[in-house]
């Protein structure tokens, strides 16, 4: 990594809880130089605009999310493990202070209506995150562990929708209730589903 490089990546890493808290239009480029003791002119000779330094804090924050979901599941062995691990990771990541929430949701709310280029790309990440839980469900009924008349992909839909409104209402009441009896009942559904 060449040292301009290192200075983007740095610039990122300090930025991205800034604007997963903030908001993309709720934080200034002075939140930035605060944040990463650089001055604007180093900022800017670093990116074109505050947009881009969003655009890549958005990409490190899912790919962050992405690894942290990896190695939650990495100890597990079976299909039903995996799922386990990756509801356990939603349920003990969603009233965290430090990680101010997911991206793919607060990108996603302040983007739908504004930002097609964030918009295409929490897109992607909705769809890439629906693709993990069809794939575990898909190794399971490979496996035989679950039945063959399991729909992976209405299941991942499902289970996305359900655990993004349940970490919502979590973060709005800072209370894990509801999460919890979501990821109950998805751990219910996954019982029914084996043979």
């Amino acid at each position: 990594m060449t040292k301009a490089e290192r200075t983007r990546h740095f610039i990122v890493e300090k930025a991205a809880p800034i604007i997963n808290k903030k908001g993309m239009a709720g934080t200034s480029i002075n939140d930035i130089v605060e944040a990463t003791s650089l001055t604007k002119g180093s900022v800017y000779g670093n990116f074109e605009s505050k947009d881009e330094i969003c655009l890549e804090a958005f990409d490190y924050l899912v790919k962050r999310v992405g690894a942290d979901m990896s190695h939650a599941m990495s100890r597990a062995n079976t299909s039903r493990e995996k799922l386990d691990a990756l509801f356990n990771y939603y349920i003990n990541n969603v009233t965290v202070e430090t990680n101010y929430g997911c991206p793919i949701m607060n990108f996603g709310t302040e983007a739908d209506d504004t930002n097609p280029i964030v918009k295409l790309k929490v897109n992607k990440a909705i769809l890439a995150t629906q693709a993990i839980f069809a794939k575990i469900i898909r190794a399971g009924i490979e496996t035989g562990e679950f039945k063959k008349t399991v729909d992976a992909d209405a299941f991942a839909i499902k289970a996305f929708a359900m655990i993004e409104g349940g970490m919502w209402i979590a973060r709005l009441q800072g209370n894990p209730k509801q999460m919890q009896l979501i990821v109950d009942s998805l751990k219910q559904e996954i019982n029914d589903y084996c043979q």
